[in-house]
């Protein structure tokens, strides 16, 4: 039988794989609208910055979740956390500019904009736990 304690540290493994997934999942979507955007210089620099700033978040939250420390995970997630806004920066960017059609807008920035709320929240949480 399972303790309370196992079931709890579970739980929080499912939900930062999930966590992991989405991140990944929104780098590949945004990857994907890229690669089908104009050819122009324009594109070309947007296109650059979203997909570092989105593959950063992702990469660094998996690294974050694999810190040695508290001060490491605090570190790394206040990057996630600056790409992950960066990330909706670069959303909106895109569909000012009349780049992407208002439903793959509203459908990404929702998904960025919960990621950037969770990684705020973890990052607030590990800096009141110090």
């Amino acid at each position: 039988m399972e303790k309370s304690g196992d079931l709890v540290e579970n739980k929080r493994f499912e939900f930062i794989k999930q966590v992991q997934d989405r991140s990944k999942v929104l780098a590949l979507e945004i990857i994907k609208i890229c690669d089908n955007l104009p050819s122009k210089r324009s594109t070309s620099v947007i296109s650059y910055q979203i997909i570092k700033s989105a593959t950063s978040q992702a990469a660094n939250y998996r690294a974050a979740c694999r810190a040695r420390s508290g001060a490491e995970f605090f570190s790394k997630m206040s990057i996630v956390v600056e790409e992950a806004d960066e990330t909706c920066f670069w959303l909106e960017l895109l569909f000012e500019a009349q780049l992407i059609d208002i439903d793959t807008f509203q459908k990404l920035f929702k998904e960025s904009e919960e990621l950037l709320s969770i990684f705020s929240t973890a990052r607030k949480n590990a800096k009141l736990n110090k």
